[in-house]
């Protein structure tokens, strides 16, 4: 994200604050998806807009949001360009609304290491913490905290926080989530998707 002037600065926080129409518990800033704010006269701007994938139908509310609230701020002309490159992520999600979809009861996508394009896999319906007897007379090693592979790495339950989850559907309330069920606790739970 690239801005200049104070006035871009505000005005890309006015439209940061903006509610996801999707996901009411997340700004457009903590889904990661408004990339600029340009000023090009005293009151005609430029937001950059990147969808969560192309053709998403969230996209149009998100521009007439913005448009509104940067008009209401004095904006006479508000211009919101979809922007495709570079391509959204999953990985463009602040810490932040990581924690809110969790306290939501949305299990957040897992994080990815790592550039390039994403694999896309229909791996296990079940996903469960890995589990590995340690052989006679030994002690088990740690895991590692910090090795996050998303081919590997369970889907944890936001409700109990247990890795012993099934997938129900591969979509749910929209095509960004899947549908899965905690086996610990069998509460039901949408799950961002990686991308």
């Amino acid at each position: 994200m690239v801005t200049a002037t104070a006035l871009e600065e505000r005005l890309l926080e006015l439209a940061g604050a903006v509610p996801d129409p999707e996901l009411p518990v997340l700004t457009l800033r903590e889904l990661g998806v408004l990339r600029a704010v340009r000023v090009h006269t005293g009151d005609a701007v430029e937001v950059d807009l990147t969808p969560t994938y192309t053709g998403c139908p969230a996209i149009e509310a998100m521009s007439l949001d913005i448009e509104r609230v940067l008009r209401a701020h004095g904006m006479r002309e508000v211009t919101v360009r979809t922007v495709l490159s570079p391509a959204w992520s999953t990985d463009d999600i602040t810490p932040e609304g990581r924690e809110k979809l969790r306290e939501f009861g949305i299990a957040p996508p897992r994080v990815r290491h790592g550039d390039g394009p994403v694999p896309l896999t229909l791996g296990p319906t079940r996903t469960q913490a890995p589990h590995t007897t340690p052989a006679p007379h030994t002690t088990p090693a740690a895991p590692d905290i910090h090795a996050t592979d998303t081919a590997t790495e369970p889907v944890r339950c936001p409700h109990c926080g247990s890795a012993d989850t099934e997938l129900l559907s591969r979509f749910s309330s929209t095509a960004c989530k899947a549908l899965r069920r905690c086996l610990a606790c069998r509460e039901p739970f949408d799950h961002f998707k990686e991308l």
